[in-house]
């Protein structure tokens, strides 16, 4: 009799027509001492989804399933799991990672996302086994349970699943600089990320500036709860409000469609810009030192965050009632391909997310 597991899943089986999704199944890894298994039940749809899937970063292997703001309920744990704080049952979630090697100097340093060893949701090969990862439009996953997320009582699965990577991507260049009351940040982009990031900024304190091409986004900024917007399309826009801002979040996936020496006039004496979502491979950020240095900027980067800061992250949420906007779709070939079309069309407002598992998967 055949005992191999098998989970299904949703992706792309060929890099050439990536639009087109296809159902498929794969033999996950053992299920290891300190492991979670997961039966999902809804996925959010990030930008990353969409460029691991057009093969923006590289063409690993097909076939691949995308998505890494997955919840779900715990089906099965290794022997090495803590029991006292995981139950069969619970409602947990998984973000952009599943594993790092917890033995190096950043691991040591709670910086465990940037681990050279880290174990992507999707798009990596497990060094300790040789799995080729497959993310949340599946049926099941498996997770190192120092990477797994107890989701709070009172938030709804569809909220908690964009918290998991968009939510936590624009929280942490936010706590990392010391944002609290009073302090002027401005988020470029009111976007999948940046609609997170408005709230989560008016929910340390600050004085929110929301910065974005047009007009088109200023209400719904407003509903965020945006004090300030500033639509850069408009002629001497920026000349207004410079050095009005001490910190700004960029989650804009291009360096080249924004005016980065522009946007940094916007920071006062010191100031911080935090990039936090990436471009293509091949784009390059072009800067000025002299106008650097002259204003003592601060420029670096922020990758989505370590357990700790998630789970900090969740608890802020779920105290400050912060609400990722979403649509919520049924998963299926048809529809998956379809969300990618609207997603690489701009049509989202704000997060998508795939729901209906138990019945397409049954």
């Amino acid at each position: 009799m055949n005992t191999e597991v098998k989970f299904e899943a949703v992706g792309v089986v060929n890099f050439d027509h990536w639009k087109e999704a296809k159902r498929f199944s794969y033999v996950p890894p053992a299920l290891d001492s300190n492991a979670i298994e997961l039966k999902i039940e809804v996925c959010g749809v990030c930008g990353s989804d969409i460029h691991a899937a057009a093969g923006h970063w590289g063409k690993l292997y097909t076939p691949l399933a995308v998505g890494h703001e997955i919840v779900g309920k715990i089906t099965a744990m290794g022997d090495k799991v803590d029991k006292t704080k995981f139950h069969i049952g619970d409602r947990v979630g998984v973000g952009a990672q599943t594993d790092s090697c917890g033995d190096c100097r950043r691991c040591s340093r709670g910086l465990q996302q940037s681990c050279k060893d880290s174990v992507l949701t999707y798009m990596s090969i497990d060094k300790k086994n040789g799995f080729k990862t497959q993310g949340g439009y599946a049926s099941h996953i498996r997770a190192n349970s120092g990477f797994v997320f107890k989701i709070p009582e009172n938030m709804d699965s569809a909220i908690a699943a964009p918290l998991l990577c968009g939510g936590i991507t624009g929280f942490r260049p936010l706590m990392t600089a010391g944002v609290k009351e009073g302090t002027r940040v401005g988020i470029v982009g009111v976007g999948g990320i940046g609609h997170m990031s408005i709230q989560f900024a008016k929910a340390l304190g600050a004085e929110v500036t929301a910065i974005s091409r047009s007009d088109r986004k200023y209400e719904d900024a407003k509903k965020l709860g945006a004090d300030h917007y500033i639509a850069t399309a408009k002629e001497g826009s920026l000349d207004k409000h410079e050095e009005s801002l001490d910190v700004i979040v960029m989650t804009t996936s291009s360096f080249s469609q924004n005016d980065i020496e522009k946007t940094l006039s916007l920071l006062m004496a010191g100031g911080r810009l935090i990039f936090i979502t990436a471009p293509p491979a091949d784009e390059k950020l072009i800067l000025t030192p002299f106008t650097m240095l002259l204003n003592q900027y601060h420029v670096g980067g922020s990758c989505i965050g370590s357990p700790k800061d998630i789970e900090y992250m969740l608890k802020l949420a779920s105290e400050k009632d912060i609400k990722p906007w979403v649509q919520r779709v049924n998963i299926s070939e048809e529809n998956v391909s379809d969300v990618w079309q609207k997603m690489v069309d701009g049509d989202v407002r704000y997060r998508y997310v795939f729901d209906g598992y138990d019945e397409y998967f049954k």
